[in-house]
């Protein structure tokens, strides 16, 4: 009886559990795929884990999480609820529509591969026959005369045909430069804004010219958009994130703009001292602030939407990671006084 009992006590825990990750996942809008149910149950089964920190960290302010968190996810360390932290899984993140484009890609390159060995091949048979037939005019019989027509034939045909493999190779290499553009610049965009993405961003960093400094690395985050989701949905919600968006970068000057995760934007500003960098920073933040919106689906206004930043100057020698930890403080300094607000360190 008491066995009964106790199976029947895990059959509900389980089952509260499938559908807690169902809700999951429904609330972040993320297929019901392997990868993601793994990823929502690592999460659900240690509330207090690393993994579990982290993701409420990204998700405070009513963000939802995207694939390319996800991804940067991999590598927090996934605790079992009640064991320690297993070692941080070290895998770069990839994007699925890029990871779809590079597979294309390689399969192209297969492909062209082939042509070119069987082009050898018949290019090596090609030059064997042609010293063949040129013996047999050298020494010329009757009957080496009356097969020159057929070898001649034979020989004209199999070139007509290595042109035509190679101009098709040709054409095979321009689409193949196509797609390799379209894998490099899917896998440095955020798919929602347009804007550049966190690997974008460190791109840039780090191979940054210091010649063109100084530089200055500003962390923007908008203020209460979880209200905004609440009150008018994700769908309103991604359309603020595309405005704030577009709106820092034609208040920035040609600076790079990119989408840093959730509700957050980094800016790289080179060329500027920290005292001018931070008023282009407060220029766009009052400009952005200045707005009234609407939602366009039910005409029912949104009002103002504003941001909080943090700015630093960052230092010849500094990682990204230092640089933007002490963004990420002064962040929060903006927020604990009361947002909308630029603070600079």
């Amino acid at each position: 009886m008491m066995g009964g009992m106790n199976a029947a006590l895990r059959t509900r825990e389980s089952d509260g559990l499938f559908h807690r990750i169902g809700a999951f996942l429904a609330e972040h809008r993320l297929s019901p795929e392997p990868a993601n149910y793994a990823f929502a149950y690592s999460v659900l089964i240690a509330p207090n884990g690393p993994l579990a920190i982290q993701v409420a960290r990204l998700t405070d302010g009513g963000c939802r999480l995207t694939q390319e968190d996800l991804a940067r996810l991999s590598g927090v360390p996934i605790a079992a609820a009640g064991t320690p932290a297993a070692q941080p899984d070290r895998r770069q993140p990839q994007l699925d529509q890029a990871e779809r484009l590079v597979a294309e890609t390689q399969a192209q390159v297969d492909g062209f591969a082939a042509i070119v060995r069987t082009m050898r091949r018949e290019t090596n048979g090609f030059g064997r026959d042609l010293a063949q037939s040129a013996a047999a005019i050298n020494e010329a019989t009757p009957v080496a005369v009356a097969d020159l027509s057929r070898i001649t034939g034979v020989m004209i045909a199999r070139a007509k045909d290595s042109e035509t493999k190679l101009a098709l190779a040709t054409d095979e290499t321009e689409r193949l430069r196509t797609k390799l553009a379209e894998a490099c610049e899917t896998a440095r965009r955020d798919p929602l804004t347009g804007l550049a993405n966190r690997l974008a961003f460190a791109e840039a960093y780090a191979t940054r010219n210091l010649d063109e400094g100084p530089y200055c690395l500003a962390l923007c985050d908008i203020d209460h958009f979880k209200r905004v989701n609440d009150v008018h949905g994700h769908g309103v919600g991604d359309r603020v994130l595309k405005m704030i968006g577009h709106a820092l970068v034609e208040n920035c000057n040609g600076q790079l703009v990119t989408r840093h995760g959730g509700e957050e934007f980094a800016v790289l500003i080179k060329g500027m001292k920290l005292t001018d960098a931070t008023k282009l920073i407060d220029r766009a933040r009052k400009t952005i602030a200045n707005r009234r919106l609407r939602n366009r689906d039910t005409d029912a206004p949104i009002g103002a939407v504003t941001f909080s930043a943090g700015i630093v100057a960052v230092g010849t020698q500094e990682s990204a990671e230092e640089a933007t930890d002490r963004a990420d403080k002064l962040l929060y300094n903006a927020k604990s006084l009361g947002r909308d607000r630029v603070c600079a360190g």
